[in-house]
């Protein structure tokens, strides 16, 4: 059977839809109780509106803006207390990122995806380990996604190898930025996450593209953390010599 032009292009649409229909649809929520599904709503909703009205007054300053073009896959990679910001900053680029099967994950997954994310889920039986092959089908497809590296338990600023997974299985670039504020308020987290205080600054420092070979390996794994450190570590510097 010959395939025309059309139906291929027929079929790379029907897939588009489809990731579309998977990635950025709210999950349902037959598996909760009444309570439960209200409180996931109202949270998803309550936490988007209460990002986008503080950032909205934020005054982001970008160094290192010539390291992010969108003209292939990224994989965005940050730690996990710079999250509000971040999503923020990030909007509406169609970015996938990992969400787990668990009460608290459903809202956050939401309040995600209304900043226009994706979400791979892992399932129930096999975990992280179903997100991360999503996540790896997704950037196959054309999406880019985004990692935070320490999470979702920590320790705090030490890098996991799951991103250098997904890069080197999509065989995308990683891209490694940090975000550091001038004021925020810091929640009793294991890893004290940052919410920006309204008309704060932010100084955003997106580092070089790192290439991966394996995904697997020592070597590459430090060179991670050290690129992570470095944009971290000269955001904050920058925001101390502005205050």
């Amino acid at each position: 059977m010959t395939t025309t032009p059309s139906t291929h292009n027929e079929e790379s649409r029907v897939r588009a839809e489809e990731l579309d229909d998977k990635f950025y649809s709210f999950a349902k929520l037959d598996q909760y109780t009444f309570k439960q599904r209200l409180i996931i709503r109202l949270a998803g909703f309550l936490l988007h509106w209460l990002v986008r009205a503080i950032c909205a007054t934020v005054r982001f300053e970008i160094i290192g803006g010539e390291n992010h073009t969108e003209s292939e896959p990224l994989v965005y990679c940050f730690w996990h207390n710079r999250i509000p910001t971040a999503t923020y900053f990030w909007r509406r680029r169609g970015i996938v990122v990992m969400s787990s099967q668990s009460f608290d994950s459903e809202y956050i997954a939401r309040f995600i995806q209304r900043f226009g994310y994706g979400t791979a889920k892992g399932s129930s039986t096999r975990g992280a380990r179903a997100g991360l092959i999503q996540m790896i089908r997704a950037v196959r497809a054309g999406k880019s996604a985004a990692f935070t590296v320490d999470g979702p338990r920590g320790p705090i600023y030490e890098a996991k190898p799951g991103a250098l997974l997904l890069a080197a299985k999509a065989n995308a670039a990683i891209l490694p930025f940090s975000i550091s504020l001038d004021r925020c308020w810091r929640l009793p987290s294991w890893d004290r996450i940052e919410i920006p205080k309204p008309f704060a600054r932010a100084v955003v420092v997106i580092g070089e593209r790192m290439y991966v070979r394996n995904g697997n390996d020592d070597a590459e794994l430090e060179r991670f953390q050290q690129m992570l450190e470095e944009v971290r570590d000269r955001g904050e510097a920058l925001i101390r010599s502005h205050s």
